[in-house]
C-alpha cells in the first residue's frame, strides 16, 4: 500500500528522480489544474450570476406597470346608516387584504421537476415575480400604488377587483418624488429578530394600524414627499421550519435562548436540529419524557408558541422594505423619515415577538438607484406572512380618518351585457380597464333623454357630440341654446353637404331680423293651442299675481281676433293697436266667425266705460309693451310671417340652431323667444297626425337650460310627442329650477316620463332625489362627487331600463370658425329680411308713430 524509495547520497541529486509524483487524472491532467479550472469556473459562474441578477432587476424595472389604486370614500353601508364602527368591523375589512395577499403568495407549481428547474433558474437569473406595494405622499396627497410586471398585470388586477369590487385601477406613469435641489434620505427596514418570530397584526389592534403610517405622511407639504416601498415575492416553504422547530422545542421545556438566534450558524443549526429531530429519536429520551410527566409552560411561553405557530400557518412573503423622504432641507427630510419609521414601532412585540429596526444605507446613491428601479435586495430582506403584511399595507378603509388620501371620487359600474352595437354614441364606459362604447338605439331615443348636472361638468360637450352625430347622419335637429357656445360649437363642425339645411335663428343679428309669429297657424285646430300656449308663456314670464283671470280673458279674445284674419295674420305687436285704433279694431272684428269672441267686442267692450278701458289698456300694454317697445324684439315678433316653416323644417330634416344668448338678447327676451319656438315645434309636430307613422321622420329637439323654455304642457310633450317622432333631449343644472311655488308637477313629469336619465355632478340638495334613480348601484355620495366629463346613466334598451352605470363623455372635436361664419351668412340671406324693410312694415301695421283718437279720448277721461 505504501511506495518505498531510497534516499540518494548527499550531493547526488539524481535520487530526486525517484521521488513519488502526484497521481495524474485520466488523460494525464494534473489535479491542481483541474482544481484551478473548477475554481475559475465557479468565479465566472458567480460573476455571471451577479451580472444576470442585475440585468434581471433592470428588466423588471423597465417592464413594470404602475397602477394607481383608488377606492370610494363612502360604501353606502356603514357611512350612510351611521352604524357604530367596532374593532371587529375594522378587522373584517382589513381581513380582505389578508385574503388578497394570500392569493398572491399562494400560487405555486406542484410538479416536482418544474419546481426544481424553477429554483435553479431563480438562483442563476433571479426572480421576476416580485410586486411592489407603495404608499406615496406627494403634492399634499397620499396615494396607493401597486407596481407589477406586465405579464402579471392581468392577474393582479383580477385579484384586486375580485376582493375590492368598487376599486379602480388606473395605469399611470411612474411618479417622481425627487426635486432638483432637494435633500433625500432613506432607510432599509429589517426585523430585529429571526423572521420566524411574529409581529403584532391587525387582529390585535382596536383601530386600523395603517392610520399611524398615513397620519405621519399626511402633513407633508407641497414640494416635499415621502414613500414607503414594500417589494414582495412569495417565500419558499422552508421558511416555516425554523418557527415550527422552535415551537416544538419550547413545548418540550427548552429555553428560547438555547434554540434561537439571528446568525447564519444559528440558522444552520436550527435547520439541522429540525432534520435530526424528525429523523431519529432514542428510546431513552422517550422513556425519560414519559417518566418526567407533563411539562408546565408559563402563559408567556404559551403565547410565544402560539405566535410562532400562527405565523407559520399562513402564506409567507420575502420582503424588501424601504422608506424614503425628500424635502427642501436636511432637517425636513430627517423629520419626515423619523416620523414614518417611528410609526412602524406599533407592530413591535418586545416580550415574545419581533420588532422593526432600520438601517441607513452605506452608499446613498446605490439606495436611491434600488428604490427607483424597485430592486429586490437579497441581503436586506425578511419574511412576513400575509396577516402581518396586510397590517403594514392595505388599501384605505371607509373608516380611515387620515386627511389627504386620494380617494375615488365616485364609484364605477359595468355597462349592460346587451349594450347596443349600433346607434348614437353617448360616451365610453370604462370598467376594470375595458372600454365599451355607450350607444342608444333610435327607437329608445323616442322615449326622450333627461340630462342634469352642474355648470362646467360636461353637459354641453355631450350635447354637442350628440348633435354633430345627428347632423352628419342627415337627421333633423333643433338646438335651443341660452348661452350661444353650444350653437357656435355645432356650426363649426357641420359638414359642407348639409350647409343648405342649416337655419340659424339669432335675435342679436339686428341688421337682418328673422320673423317669428306665435299667432301664425296652418290649421284651425291649432288656434286654441297657440292661444293657450301664449297665455302660459305670459304666466311663465311674469308672476301669477300679475296676470290674473281678467288678463287671461282679455288676451285670449284679442289673440283669437287677430288670428281670425287669414289674409293679414296678426302678431303680438298688434295687441296694443286693438285697443288704441277703433278702425283697426273694427276691421279685425269684421273677420271674426266665432260669435263668442265677437260678443266680447260688441257687447262687453262696447259697454265698458272709457275709464275702465284705460285701466285695462295700461294693464295689458304693461305686459306686452316691454316686447313691442324693444326694437330688436319688435322687428322679430312684429313680422306676420315667420322666417321659415316649422313643419317643413321637421319633415325635410333641417338643422335649426337657435342662439338665445342672454348676454346679447336679454334674459326675458331670450325666454320669450325660446318659449315661442318650443311651442311652435310642438304645434308642428302635432300636425303630423295626418301622415302615416312610417312617413314621420325623427326630429330631435335639444334644449339646454330647458326650464326657461317650457310651460306646464311639457308633460304632454313628453307623453305624446313620441307618436309624432319629436324626440326631446333636455338638460339643466338642478331640480329646483323645475319647482315653482312648491309645485313639483314639471319635475315629476320629467323624472317619471323620460326613458334615459343622465346625471353629471350635481349639488347636495338634489343628491337624494337623483340617487334614487340610480340606486342601488350608486349612492348620493357618488352623484355629488363624480368627476368632470363623467356621468351616471340609466339607459333605455329596447324600451326597458338597464342597471345604472358610469360613462365618460367624448372629447369635443376641433371645429372650423370659417365654416361657422359662412353658414350664418347663408342662413341670414335665405331666411331673414333687411332691417329697413321690416321696420317699415311693422310701423305701418302697428301705427306706433301716429296718435290715435281712442288714445286721446282715454287720456282725457283719465284727467
Amino acid at each position: 500500500m505504501f511506495q518505498l524509495f531510497q534516499i540518494a547520497p548527499v550531493g547526488n541529486y539524481s535520487g530526486f528522480d525517484n521521488l513519488p509524483q502526484a497521481p495524474d487524472l485520466p488523460g494525464g491532467t494534473p489535479w491542481w489544474v483541474v482544481a484551478l479550472f473548477i475554481l475559475g469556473g465557479l468565479v465566472v459562474l458567480f460573476i455571471c450570476r451577479w451580472l444576470w441578477h442585475r440585468l434581471t432587476a433592470l428588466k423588471i424595472s423597465l417592464d413594470t406597470v404602475v397602477l394607481l389604486v383608488q377606492l370610494p370614500r363612502e360604501t353606502g353601508k356603514i357611512d350612510e346608516t351611521k352604524e357604530k364602527i367596532t374593532p371587529q368591523s375594522i378587522q373584517e375589512q382589513i381581513g380582505v387584504a389578508d385574503v388578497f395577499l394570500s392569493a398572491l403568495g399562494g400560487i405555486k407549481s406542484h410538479n416536482v421537476f418544474i419546481v426544481l428547474m424553477r429554483k435553479i433558474r431563480h438562483w442563476f437569473k433571479g426572480r421576476e415575480d416580485q410586486i411592489s406595494l407603495e404608499l406615496v405622499a406627494q403634492n399634499g396627497v397620499i396615494s396607493f400604488y401597486v407596481a407589477v410586471p406586465k405579464r402579471k398585470q392581468a392577474f393582479v388586477e383580477q385579484q384586486i377587483n375580485a376582493h375590492y369590487p368598487h376599486a379602480t385601477l388606473e395605469e399611470v406613469g411612474d411618479y417622481n418624488i425627487f426635486t432638483p435641489r432637494g435633500v433625500s434620505m432613506g432607510v432599509n427596514m429589517k426585523l430585529g429578530r429571526s423572521s420566524a418570530f411574529p409581529l403584532k397584526t391587525y387582529k390585535q389592534f382596536e383601530t386600523d394600524p395603517l392610520n399611524a403610517i398615513t397620519n405621519s405622511m399626511s402633513k407633508i407639504p407641497d414640494g416635499d414627499a415621502a414613500a414607503v416601498q414594500l417589494i414582495i415575492r412569495s417565500a419558499h416553504g422552508n421558511w416555516r421550519h425554523e418557527g415550527i422547530h422552535m415551537a416544538r422545542q419550547m413545548q418540550k421545556g427548552k429555553r428560547l435562548s438555547d434554540i434561537s438566534g439571528n446568525g447564519i450558524f444559528s440558522k444552520i443549526l436550527s435547520v439541522l436540529g429540525t432534520i435530526f429531530s424528525s429523523l431519529s429519536s432514542s428510546s431513552k429520551d422517550k422513556h425519560k419524557e414519559q417518566s418526567s410527566g407533563p411539562i408546565r409552560l408559563s402563559p408567556l411561553v404559551e403565547e410565544m408558541i402560539k405566535g410562532l405557530e400562527q405565523k407559520a400557518s399562513k402564506a409567507g412573503f420575502e420582503i424588501t422594505c424601504r422608506v424614503l423622504a425628500t424635502a427642501k432641507d436636511h432637517t425636513g427630510a430627517e423629520l419626515y423619515l423619523h416620523n414614518i419609521v417611528n410609526a412602524f414601532s406599533q407592530f413591535n412585540i418586545y416580550e415574545f415577538g419581533n420588532r422593526f429596526e432600520f438601517k441607513k444605507p452605506w452608499i446613498p446613491s446605490r439606495f436611491l438607484y434600488r428604490f427607483v428601479h424597485r430592486v429586490f435586495d437579497l441581503h436586506r430582506n425578511f419574511i412576513l406572512n400575509s396577516e402581518e403584511l396586510a397590517s403594514l399595507y392595505h388599501f384605505p378603509l371607509p373608516t380611515t380618518e387620515t386627511p389627504n388620501i386620494r380617494w375615488l371620487a365616485a364609484r364605477r359600474a359595468p355597462g349592460p351585457v346587451n349594450m347596443p352595437k349600433e346607434g348614437l354614441i353617448l360616451g365610453i364606459n370604462t370598467y376594470r380597464g375595458i372600454d365599451n362604447k355607450v350607444r342608444i338605439k333610435p327607437d329608445d331615443r323616442r322615449r326622450h333623454m333627461y340630462i342634469i348636472g352642474k355648470s362646467g361638468t360636461g353637459k354641453s360637450v355631450m350635447l354637442q357630440n350628440m348633435i354633430i352625430q345627428d347632423v352628419r347622419e342627415g337627421k333633423g335637429v333643433c338646438v335651443v341654446d341660452p348661452h350661444g357656445d353650444l350653437v357656435e360649437g355645432v356650426l363649426q363642425q357641420i359638414p359642407a353637404e348639409r350647409a343648405n339645411d342649416v337655419i340659424v335663428f339669432d335675435p342679436s343679428d339686428t341688421e337682418r331680423p328673422m320673423g317669428l309669429n306665435m299667432l301664425e297657424f296652418t290649421d284651425e285646430s291649432q288656434k286654441d293651442f297657440a292661444v293657450q300656449e301664449m297665455i302660459a308663456i305670459f304666466y311663465k314670464l311674469f308672476p301669477p299675481e300679475m296676470i290674473g283671470p281678467m288678463f287671461e280673458h282679455n288676451m285670449r279674445n284679442v289673440m283669437l281676433t287677430l288670428m281670425a284674419d287669414k289674409e293679414y295674420p296678426g302678431t303680438i305687436a298688434d295687441i296694443p293697436r286693438m285697443f288704441t285704433d277703433p278702425a283697426f279694431q273694427k276691421y279685425k272684428v269684421s273677420k271674426l266667425a266665432d260669435p263668442v269672441v265677437r260678443a266680447f267686442w260688441e257687447k262687453e267692450m262696447a259697454k265698458t266705460t272709457d275709464f275702465h278701458k284705460s285701466e285695462m289698456l295700461g294693464y295689458l300694454i304693461s305686459k306686452v309693451g316691454r316686447f313691442v317697445e324693444n326694437e330688436m324684439m319688435r322687428n322679430i315678433i312684429g313680422q306676420p310671417k315667420s322666417g321659415f316653416d316649422f313643419r317643413q323644417a321637421m319633415d325635410e330634416g333641417k338643422v335649426l340652431l337657435v342662439n338665445l344668448s342672454k348676454g346679447k338678447t336679454g334674459e326675458v327676451n331670450s325666454s320669450l323667444l325660446g318659449l315661442i319656438i318650443v311651442s311652435k315645434i310642438q304645434m308642428a309636430a302635432m300636425t303630423r297626425a295626418e301622415l302615416p307613422e312610417a312617413q314621420r321622420k325623427d326630429f330631435y329637439l335639444y334644449i339646454d337650460e330647458f326650464q326657461n323654455f317650457i310651460t306646464d304642457s311639457i308633460a304632454t310633450i313628453l307623453s305624446e310627442a313620441r307618436k309624432y317622432r319629436l324626440n326631446l333631449i333636455i338638460a339643466h343644472q338642478y331640480l329646483g329650477q323645475l319647482v315653482q311655488n312648491n309645485d313639483t308637477k314639471i319635475r315629476d313629469a320629467v323624472l317619471g316620463t323620460t326613458g334615459t336619465i343622465v346625471s353629471f355632478k350635481i349639488g347636495v340638495e338634489d343628491a337624494e332625489t337623483i340617487a334614487k334613480e340610480f340606486a342601488p348601484v350608486f349612492t348620493s355620495f357618488d352623484v355629488v362627487n363624480i368627476e368632470q366629463y363623467n356621468a351616471y346613466i340609466k339607459l333605455l334598451i329596447d324600451n326597458a331600463p338597464t342597471r345604472p352605470f358610469n360613462m365618460r363623455t367624448l372629447p369635443p372635436a376641433k371645429g372650423d370658425p370659417a365654416m361657422s361664419a359662412k353658414l350664418k351668412q347663408l342662413s341670414r340671406l335665405k331666411y331673414a329680411r333687411s332691417k329697413a324693410e321690416v321696420e317699415a312694415e311693422v310701423l305701418e301695421r302697428t301705427k306706433l308713430g301716429e296718435p290715435s283718437t281712442q288714445a286721446k279720448v282715454s287720456n282725457e277721461a283719465t284727467l
